[in-house]
């Protein structure tokens, strides 16, 4: 009953996060670890709990979403996709042990680039469109995130400001379409691998998706800053435990 009380809350909290700022992955997948599930299963998991909030976000933000300098939307779609299967294909051959051993360089790395998000979209806007550019970096990005979901959003958001991406709006349906893309098709490669626990990651799925509507509504009336610290802490608390359980 614990278990699934706290895997409830995490999912909830974490689909409300990834709504507002992001930083979900933070909370998801050492809520499984803690209640003793593998951490490459753990890991497939749940990126699987976060998949509709992405969606949604993506259908939400349908009107102003456009691709990248340098790229047009079926490639940037192709593109996604590749890099996600590319990613979830390595998680695969990861083993447990290794993964273990990496996941905390994972969420200090993830921790890092969502404190430092603003400034990272401010040092890499403005850039020169280029198409072999657009391409290496979507396909590096889509990997990264088939493998590691967490600090996915603060990667993308830089990646479009580095193409020359100015409009916010666009810039955050677009990421949400490729997240969405290429998380889908991480999913369906976890399944045939069979690392996904279905119980846990459907009943994650609801509460995160539960989160991200009206969690959401709770977390705007927090301040930015607030919020932002707070998943800074988050993460690195999370990212001291899992070094301490080495």
């Amino acid at each position: 009953m614990f278990d699934t009380t706290l895997l409830l809350i995490a999912a909830f909290v974490a689909g409300a996060l990834n709504s507002v700022a992001g930083g979900g992955s933070f909370l998801t997948l050492p809520a499984l670890v803690f209640t003793g599930v593998p951490p490459v299963v753990a890991n497939a998991t749940g990126t699987v709990a976060l998949l509709p909030g992405y969606a949604a976000g993506a259908w939400g933000f349908r009107e102003d979403t456009q691709p990248p300098p340098g790229l047009s939307m079926p490639r940037l779609v192709l593109l996604s996709l590749i890099g996600g299967a590319a990613g979830a294909g390595l998680l695969l051959v990861t083993s447990n042990d290794m993964f273990s051993i990496i996941v905390p360089w994972l969420l200090l790395a993830a921790t890092l680039l969502f404190a430092l998000g603003p400034e990272l979209r401010e040092w890499t806007a403005g850039g020169k469109p280029s198409t072999a550019k657009a391409t290496a970096g979507v396909l590096i990005v889509a990997a990264y995130g088939g493998y590691f979901n967490g600090g996915l959003g603060i990667l993308l958001l830089a990646l479009f400001g580095l193409l020359g991406q100015t409009n916010l709006n666009a810039m955050n349906g677009l990421k949400n379409w490729v997240s969405a893309l290429l998380t889908a098709i991480a999913v369906a490669i976890y399944a045939a691998g069979g690392v996904v626990l279905w119980p846990q990651a459907l009943m994650m799925m609801v509460a995160a998706t539960l989160g991200g509507y009206g969690g959401a509504r709770v977390a705007r009336r927090i301040p930015a800053p607030w919020l932002r610290g707070g998943i800074v802490l988050t993460g690195l608390v999370m990212t001291a435990i899992f070094f301490y359980r080495q």
